[in-house]
Formats: structure tokens, sequence, C-alpha cells
């Protein structure tokens, strides 16, 4: 397989800034490609709220003064650079001042307003990217851009930067994680950041129901195009009305765009070496998980008796997360023959005061927790017989993978990546590594938990389908391979 020179562009960076999947993705896909001896260096931009002396910033002389200019007006940047943590993965950290020396990412953090300049922030910092590889002499093949904030390089490549033979054979490759988060801004801000009129104008590749729309222009001027789930991009292809208005244009560019799904930690989260937990275990070595379940059942003062299996929700209480089915459904749930373990990753929802009084009142049947710890996350996740996830929108966390990996069964509503991931348990073959339901309904919902409490009688089948889960390959390097063969594809362009 080709090597590659990759400039990887993110907004969002894990433990610099952010912590959803784009951070948490931009973090470690670096270190898997990096893995494979692909030259890889990852930008992103200088916010006020990274630590420079704990992630040591070192200045690059040749980047003390970086001209950016956006049609005529004139801003200095500076470019900082240091490793990912753990990592030969250089990123740099580029600063435009006048725009980034600010708490937020997007918003303002007082208010919870979106920043009124972000168009202007984002253009200035997509052209610093530009302007920092001529200054460091180092041409990439691939620019790998994420999200809307980053959609304006493959646009400026092949307009402003279009006769520059720096750039001849540098091919882009976006990255989108979530289709309602698109950059939409007023239409009067095209001038001043190096949209043409005829692309600003009715019916151009940035006019969006009247506004300017980032995302929609890096759809039509990026070489190619993934999101962060097959199954994802397989039903925005049959279901465009999906793409948040996007639909048409994403069905323009349909034979660019497939689905990559993110991975699993393993360093992080192996049940061999897990330092949260008291005992390891193994595909080979399962009664030792049966001794952690029965230790956190005492713990948490679960009493049912041993046989009865424990299920594990651990997430956001929000309808994305799928709350209000969980909701609707409670009473039943809680008559099945199980335990409950609810964990609320997120703020105080609505669902908190029900959970509590639910908790309160079934003793010994359900364990609610409001706010998690490091450890206890890790405990759950391994001592749980299954993971609840009846999801209306794919996790931000593939909690789901780490659960696999510690032979927790997931139980999961199909949709992105738990449908990627989650092979539905056969009954005629036996074969599967979890349970899946289609329909985002209670009837759904309780039948696939009582088939899933039906099989966990059935220790030898059980046990079948924790090791087919725990042996699957959710590695950041599996992943890598799969970006690897999307780079391959670019570079053809």
């Amino acid at each position: 397989m080709k090597n590659f020179k990759i400039c990887y562009v993110s907004p969002e960076v894990s433990p610099f800034a952010g912590e959803g999947e784009m951070a948490r993705t931009s973090q470690l896909l670096p270190v898997a490609l990096k893995e494979t001896d692909q030259d890889i260096r990852l930008m992103m931009p200088k916010y006020k709220s990274i630590n420079e002396r704990k992630y040591v910033l070192r200045e690059v002389i040749r980047l003390r003064e970086v001209k950016v200019e956006v049609c005529g007006n004139l801003k200095l940047a500076s470019g900082k650079t240091a490793f990912l943590p753990n990592s030969k993965v250089h990123v740099y950290f580029l600063s435009v001042p006048d725009y980034f020396d600010r708490k937020g990412l997007y918003e303002d953090p007082r208010t919870g307003e979106p920043y009124p300049d972000n168009a202007e922030r984002f253009a200035y910092f997509c052209t610093s990217v530009l302007e920092t590889l001529k200054l460091l002499y180092w041409q990439p093949d691939v620019i790998h851009c994420h999200g809307w904030p980053t959609a304006l390089i493959p646009y400026y490549l092949k307009t402003r930067y279009q006769g520059e033979d720096f750039f001849r054979n540098t091919r882009t490759v976006l990255t989108i994680y979530d289709f309602q988060q698109q950059g939409i801004f007023p239409p009067n801000v095209a001038p001043s950041i190096g949209i043409a009129e005829e692309h600003a104008a009715a019916g151009g590749a940035f006019e969006f129901e009247g506004k300017l729309n980032f995302l929609k222009a890096g759809l039509l001027f990026a070489d190619v195009l993934n999101t962060v789930s097959e199954h994802q991009a397989q039903r925005l292809l049959e279901h465009p009305e999906m793409a948040a208005g996007l639909g048409e244009v994403l069905l323009q560019r349909k034979e660019d765009f497939m689905g990559i799904m993110g991975g699993a930690d393993y360093s992080t989260w192996n049940p061999e070496s897990d330092p949260h937990l008291p005992v390891h275990f193994d595909a080979k070595s399962l009664e030792k998980k049966q001794q952690l379940r029965d230790q956190l059942c005492r713990e948490l003062e679960l009493t049912e008796g041993p046989s009865t299996p424990v299920i594990a929700f651990i997430g956001e209480l929000t309808p994305a997360y799928g709350l209000d089915l969980l909701m609707e459904a409670i009473e039943e749930v809680l008559k099945l023959k199980a335990r409950f373990i609810i964990v609320n990753e997120g703020s105080e929802t609505e669902y908190a005061a029900q959970l509590s009084r639910l908790a309160r009142e079934h003793p010994g049947k359900l364990f609610y927790q409001q706010r998690h710890d490091r450890r206890m996350m890790h405990v759950i996740l391994a001592a749980a017989d299954m993971l609840l996830l009846p999801c209306n929108q794919p996790p931000q966390v593939p909690y789901h993978l780490y659960a696999m990996r510690y032979g927790t069964v997931p139980v999961v509503r199909a949709v992105g990546s738990l449908a990627d991931a989650i092979k539905a348990f056969d009954p005629e073959t036996g074969k599967g590594t979890g349970f899946r339901f289609e329909d985002y309904t209670k009837t759904a919902l309780i039948k696939t938990l009582r088939t899933a409490i039906n099989i966990f009688k059935d220790e030898k089948l059980w046990a079948k389908i924790q090791k087919a889960g725990m042996k699957a390959d959710f590695s950041w390097g599996a992943v890598a391979r799969r970006y690897l063969k999307l780079y391959e594809k670019a570079a053809r362009k």
C-alpha cells in the first residue's frame, strides 16, 4: 500500500480541544496512520483554552509570522507545535489572534451563542493551513478535512490556489460527522472570505435557502467524502431527506461517498490489563468476569440472584440515546427478570428525577447514578452482562465497541455505527455478537430484551456470543487501513 503525505486538519482534537467523536477520531486515527509509516501532520486552531505548558507547545521559527491574506485583508498568524500524547505525530497549532484568542471553540461560553464572525474565523484558519504548508515546504498528497469548519479548504484549493504548482498533486478528503452541523452564514460575508459571486448566488455551490452553507460547498469541492458509519452512509443515499437539506448534493457525489466507522482504543479498554479492574480476564477466563459482576452487585446493592443478568445503560439522558423510548417502556422493562444499572454521562434532564425515583422504588432491581467516575465506568462495562443502547441517533462514544471487548453483549437499536458493529444473533446458526432491533418502538425494545434474557440462560450459547464479540477487531489500526484506501481513491482523481 502506498505511503502518503497526509495533512490532517480538524477543529477539534482530543485532548487539546473538544470531547466528541470528531475530537476522539482526530486523536486516535492520526496515531494509527503514523504506525503504518505514513508521513502525517496534524493542524488545528490554537484556541485560548489550550494549555501550552501542559502540552509543551514550542515555537516554530519558520512559523512566527504566517501572512494570511483573504480578499486583500492581511493578518499575521503564527504556528506552534507539539506531539499528540504518547505518539510521534506532530500537531501544528495555528493562531490567528483576532479570531482564536477566545475561550470558546465555536460559541461564547458566557452566552452560549455562536460567535458572529465564525465564517471569518474559519476562513482565516483554512487559509492559514495552506500558507503554513508552503512555509514548511511540505507538499501533502492528501489534506484530510473534518466538518464544516475545514470545508473551505477544498474550495480554496480549486479556486484561489488553483494555479499554484505547490498544490498541483494535492487531493482533499472531507469527513462529515453530523449533517445537522453545516456552517450556515449570512450571504453578505461572501466577498470578505473569498467566495466568488457565482458560488454565493442562487443555485451556486454555497447557496442554501438564501444563505451560505460551508458544508454544501465542501461536499461539492472535496475529491472524496465519507461519514463515520457504513450503515449511515447507505441510509443517507437511500433516504436523502436525512441529510438535512443536502440530500440532492450528496446524491451528485454518491460515487465518491462512503462510510468508515471509527474504532476502539484497546490500549485504554482492555479487560486483560485495565488498571481500573480488581480482576483481569480474557475470553478463556470468563468466570472472572462473573466474579466482577457479583462484586459490583454487592457494591451497588443489586440483590436479585446471580442467575439474573445485569443490564447496563451508559449515555446521555436524551432522546438521541433513546431515553424517551426507554422511559415509555420502563414499567415493562422493570418487570423483566434482570437487574439494571443506568449511568447518566451528560447533564441532568427531565428523565433524571424519574430515574432517581424509580431507583428508590425498586431497590435491588435498579441502580441509577447521576455522575460517573472513570473507575466505575470501566467496572460497569466489564462486569455487566449486557449493554443497552436503544439509540435514536448514533452514540458519540463507542461504548458498544468497548463492551464487546469485555464480553458484555450489546442490545441496541440498529442505527449508524451500532448497525455497523453489532452482528445480530441468529438463533438458527447460533452466530452473532449482540441483539438488534430496527423499529423505534416500545414493542421492539421489549421483545429484543426478552430474547436476550432468554438466551442468557443458555450458558454455552451465551459464552459463544461473548467470545465472538471479544475477538472482533475494531482497532484503530483496522480503521486506518480503510482510510488509506480512501486516500488512494482521492489520489486517483
